[in-house]
């Protein structure tokens, strides 16, 4: 099966071709941890966990390293500001590091209830400072740099393919935030090293060639990327949001560096709107899965909804439309769990159309909401081997499905609802549907008989 991806490099979908035979590297931004983790951010680690698991379907070896931002991330775009992470840690009265290694910890916590997959290597950006000092360094010596009062900047002027992943030229473009701060020489330079305050003593900053400090944003995921991916790569995803700074950056500053392409593919996701706003910290409209959990939803039901739009469209939530994903999810769980129940096996050629579509929707740009109406098209023809085939890419839980408990009582309703069924007496069969109802159960009736699913 061939894979298309939409290649924001070269604005339109493309086909698949890694640097080496049958194995992929991938780099997805990880989260800056400084605060929770909110649905919004998770929308676009379950598009990657997608992409990986579509890669892995289609016959791919995937190397996927995933950064832990937890150093150098500034409140502004224009590299003013306080470091995110040393800024909470004030208001908190905790050091920077508890800080990281509390959200870190969490948003993993997170990743898992959600079934993403963690990356095969968690890179923390505190972790590789003497590989980012290298880099910076490797940018000097190439004249890419200069030192003004608060750090040492790039030089974007002297890189000619600046703004490649923007379909307008940076110049064009409204950049609201990032305004000349006061010595750069453009307002789209940006910063490699900044310098420690003076006077004032920060949690995390490093000894360097050009001053005690802390590494910029840009230049962490740069470094981490090349030392374990190299420095050409396949694959690197994040949100859209990275798009117009941090992405365009990082392209800048490795290319200036290694004089090679950096990467092939750069993925997008979209942004996850609340009443038509995206969802986001500095918004102040954002939930976290824990809160979704505490208004009766679980984990996998998000997961769900975010299956149903295409992660290059915007997906509006509310709790009304995660609540129809939660009932849809609950169906095929039950068509599951009846499926286990009576370990019934599957046409050969129904499957055989089946995993052919399903891959086809995946490989056609990660196309889940295509996916899922393959599956339901054909979930109650299959057997749970085919729905556990189609888990190990969408991990919306079939391998944990069960039949629902049911008492004695029940047990006797249905079956005399079944013998009521036979004889083709649909009203006293109709009476007992209501009973079964009123006992928070709902049944859809099929080929292979009655499937009980809890409301």
């Amino acid at each position: 099966m061939t894979l298309y991806l939409f290649n924001t490099l070269g604005h339109k979908k493309e086909k698949f071709r890694p640097i080496s035979a049958k194995r992929a590297g991938l780099y997805t931004c990880g989260p800056t941890v400084y605060q929770y983790a909110h649905i919004g951010n998770l929308r676009t680690y379950i598009f990657a966990d997608i992409l990986k698991k579509t890669l892995k379907l289609t016959g791919y070896r995937v190397k996927h390293v995933m950064n832990i931002t937890d150093v150098g991330h500034l409140s502004s775009d224009d590299d003013t500001g306080d470091d995110k992470v040393e800024r909470e840690a004030k208001r908190q009265r905790k050091t920077a590091w508890d800080v990281a290694r509390f959200y870190e910890k969490t948003f993993k916590k997170d990743l898992a209830k959600l079934n993403i997959a963690p990356p095969d290597i968690w890179a923390r950006a505190t972790g590789h400072i003497d590989e980012q000092i290298v880099l910076i360094k490797k940018l000097e010596e190439k004249g890419f740099t200069y030192k003004i009062t608060d750090g040492v900047y790039f030089d974007t002027s002297k890189f000619k393919n600046y703004g490649a992943l923007l379909k307008s030229k940076p110049e064009d473009l409204e950049i609201s935030e990032r305004i000349a701060a006061k010595d750069k020489r453009h307002q789209e330079d940006f910063a490699l090293w900044k310098f420690s305050p003076k006077g004032e003593k920060r949690d995390m900053e490093w000894p360097s060639p050009w001053g005690k400090g802390f590494p910029g944003w840009h230049i962490e995921c740069s470094a981490m990327a090349m030392k374990y991916l190299g420095e050409h790569f396949d694959i690197h995803a994040g949100g859209i949001d990275h798009i117009p700074v941090h992405h365009t950056n990082e392209i800048a500053e490795s290319e200036a560096a290694t004089g090679k392409k950096f990467v092939n593919y750069w993925i997008h996701g979209n942004f996850l709107l609340v009443d038509k706003k995206r969802m986001g910290k500095s918004e102040g409209n954002f939930l976290t899965l824990d809160e979704l959990v505490g208004k009766g939803f679980k984990p996998l039901d998000y997961r769900y909804l975010v299956l149903t739009a295409h992660y290059r469209s915007s997906l509006l939530f509310s709790l009304e439309a995660l609540e129809s994903a939660r009932n849809a999810r609950r169906n095929l769980l039950g068509i599951m769990a009846r499926i286990n129940q009576t370990k019934r096996k599957a046409d050969r050629k129904i499957i055989k159309n089946f995993k052919k579509e399903f891959a086809a929707a995946l490989a056609n740009d990660l196309d889940t909401p295509g996916a899922l109406a393959v599956l339901w098209n054909y979930a109650e023809k299959l057997s749970g081997r085919e729905l556990k085939w189609v888990d190990q890419v969408l991990s919306i839980g079939f391998k944990s499905a069960k039949p629902p408990k049911i008492s004695a009582k029940l047990k006797m309703l249905l079956k005399k609802r079944e013998d009521f069924r036979q004889k083709k007496d649909w009203p006293n069969a109709d009476k007992i549907r209501e009973q079964i109802e009123k006992s928070g159960f709902t049944i859809k009736d099929s080929a292979n008989g009655p499937i009980l699913f809890e409301r």
